[in-house]
């Protein structure tokens, strides 16, 4: 057995992916609406800050197997039609009770899903032209970006897009291999996306992305060296290489997959890892624990600047004191709070109809929450933090002596550094800075594999 190897054996076990802290399953004292209210005012009291907003469509036209996010499949266009209706009247209730979301600037707007471009081209423009005519909104610093599934992007949608101002497209490509995407459900074609790549750069998007998934049903290297080949002859600016969360404890229908079809442990890493060293040659920069992003890319430069950021929305060069999310399930993220709309998609319309919140669930951050969201975030964006004092030094040397003895993180001038050797491992290096999970495991399946 070589040594990596023996290191997936000895680390790859279920740990969060960080993309808050405290993790959701972690989430306990929740805040009322009038909580929830007051930590939006007061986050955006001061004349320096700014915000974001995303907005969620949970529409599909079929269920793609491998997928782990909250969605509604239908074929009926009408529902994306009434969806954005009441997407427009939870942004009327925010407008009326937290003055400052049309004053202060908003710096980025994320459609997510689902499938954003369930919605047609007219349903685009009734939901953006208010939120983007209400919001103050500095043209050269804003970002407007949406995911976009390639089967169903028309050109007319695209058009109608870069008319709006998004300036950042996502595609969802996940694998180029038609085996693959017949297992996942998820069958489209090389010239399909390579349409939408050169439709969105020539009417003047300058960053296109593309999500691939490693470790997908019947992936073999020999095939997945393919899949990448295709992607870096369509030279996308950002490259987001996402490992497939297995969690069919959440996701049913991930129990379709067979054990032996799946890559596991040094097989599924080789993947990334061959991935990397392409990726790396073509001149892409790597970026946190699995994105690319060409040295002109916005993305890349807020790694040198030290200004990259992550939150729900995972790694993002925009960071802002509030995330306001829209929609069905969305997250939304303040200084000192957290907050969920309902998941249930009647019960969301309710509460907005009615004027409320639409809260689910949250968490109100305490002291310790706010310091050590500040120790993961940064060590998941710069894989590096100030260690503060010696007692704090002696815990981390203690938590991770395995870590530094394999020589996956160092101690060393008053940090914590992630090493090169020790890239794969970084979700498990950031459970230092988790207190409550370290206080308390959670009883029960709640995380993917760190691998």
């Amino acid at each position: 057995m070589d040594e990596f190897t023996k290191l997936l054996n000895k680390y790859d076990h279920p740990v969060p992916r960080y993309t808050s802290y405290p993790t959701v399953p972690y989430w306990s004292e929740s805040p009322s609406s009038e909580d929830w209210l007051n930590s939006l005012n007061n986050s955006l009291a001061n004349d320096s800050s700014a915000w974001s907003m995303y907005v969620h469509i949970p529409f599909c036209e079929t269920l793609c197997s491998f997928c782990g996010c909250n969605t509604s499949i239908t074929k009926n266009k009408s529902r994306g039609e009434d969806y954005v209706n009441v997407l427009l009247k939870e942004w009327d209730n925010y407008k009326a009770k937290v003055q400052n979301f049309t004053k202060r600037p908003l710096k980025q707007i994320h459609l997510g899903g689902g499938t954003p471009n369930f919605l047609s081209s007219e349903s685009f423009k009734k939901l953006m032209l208010p939120i983007m005519k209400d919001c103050n909104i500095d043209k050269n610093e804003f970002e407007a970006s949406i995911e976009v599934d390639p089967r169903r992007c028309s050109t007319e949608q695209l058009e109608t897009l870069a008319e709006l101002g998004f300036n950042r497209i996502s595609i969802g490509v996940q694998d180029f291999n038609i085996e693959v995407q017949k297992l996942i459900n998820r069958v489209q074609s090389y010239e399909k996306v390579k349409m939408v790549t050169e439709k969105s750069r020539e009417l003047g998007m300058p960053s296109v992305n593309f999500d691939l998934i490693y470790g997908l049903p019947k992936q073999t290297m020999e095939l997945f060296k393919k899949t990448i080949e295709q992607t870096i002859s369509l030279k996308p600016d950002r490259i987001a290489l996402y490992s497939l969360a297995i969690v069919p404890w959440i996701k049913p229908s991930q129990k379709l997959f067979k054990d032996e079809d799946l890559p596991m442990g040094a097989d599924k890493r080789a993947l990334y890892e061959y991935a990397r060293k392409q990726f790396l040659a073509e001149g892409y920069i790597e970026i946190g624990m699995d994105h690319f992003a060409l040295p002109t890319d916005s993305l890349a430069i807020s790694v040198s600047d030290k200004t990259l950021h992550r939150n729900f929305m995972g790694y993002t060069c925009k960071k802002s004191e509030v995330l306001l999310g829209l929609g069905v399930s969305s997250i939304s993220e303040t200084t000192d709070c957290f907050h969920q709309n309902e998941k249930v998609l009647t019960l969301y319309q309710e509460k907005v109809e009615k004027g409320d919140t639409a809260t689910l669930r949250g968490h109100k951050l305490n002291s310790d929450d706010i310091y050590y969201r500040k120790k993961v975030m940064e060590f998941m964006t710069q894989l590096e933090v100030d260690i503060d004092d010696d007692k704090q030094g002696e815990d981390v040397k203690s938590f991770l002596q395995e870590m530094i003895n394999d020589k996956l993180v160092e101690v060393t001038a008053g940090k914590l550094k992630l090493t090169e050797k020790g890239h794969p491992f970084i979700r498990n290096a950031c459970l230092v800075w988790d207190q409550r999970l370290r206080l308390k495991k959670p009883d029960a399946k709640t995380f993917s594999k760190s691998i």
